[in-house]
């Protein structure tokens, strides 16, 4: 039996599967995910599990080079875009128009399901490499 980190098996697995510039999504319980699009639903009810809660573990076992979220979060979920930020430093970030976010997860390699019920608490993740390149 896996000790610690993620041990949901279809989540540890496809992160384990990820390569350089791969792309995933983390999104909330209403985030519709595009046919063929694989999701990892966690969703047990609203509120349960959190963003935050998903986007920590996935960040303690993914590195991460680039984001992208929704512009709106600036007015409508300043205090997430702020954990964002805390959260990638470092990483490069992009702001869309939130359908422009729907139309890019059409391309994500999978999507994470959370049962977030606050506004615009989505995000493309770009993977990056954990050595020096």
């Amino acid at each position: 039996m896996k000790k610690r980190g993620i041990i949901n098996a279809q989540l540890a697995g496809l992160i384990a599967g990820l390569g350089h510039k791969d792309t995933f999504m983390i999104g909330d319980g209403g985030m519709p995910i595009p046919k063929g699009v694989e999701i990892v639903d966690l969703a047990l009810c609203g509120g349960v599990p959190t963003f935050r809660q998903v986007m920590d573990a996935i960040l303690d076992e993914a590195e991460i080079e680039q984001y992208t979220i929704a512009n709106e979060i600036e007015e409508k979920n300043p205090e997430l875009l702020a954990y964002i930020r805390e959260k990638l430093p470092s990483a490069e970030w992009n702001m869309v128009p939130h359908t422009e976010l729907k139309e890019m997860s059409r391309n994500v390699k999978f999507a994470v399901r959370t049962g977030e019920f606050t506004p615009y608490p989505n995000i493309i993740l770009r993977a990056g490499v954990a050595f020096p390149a």
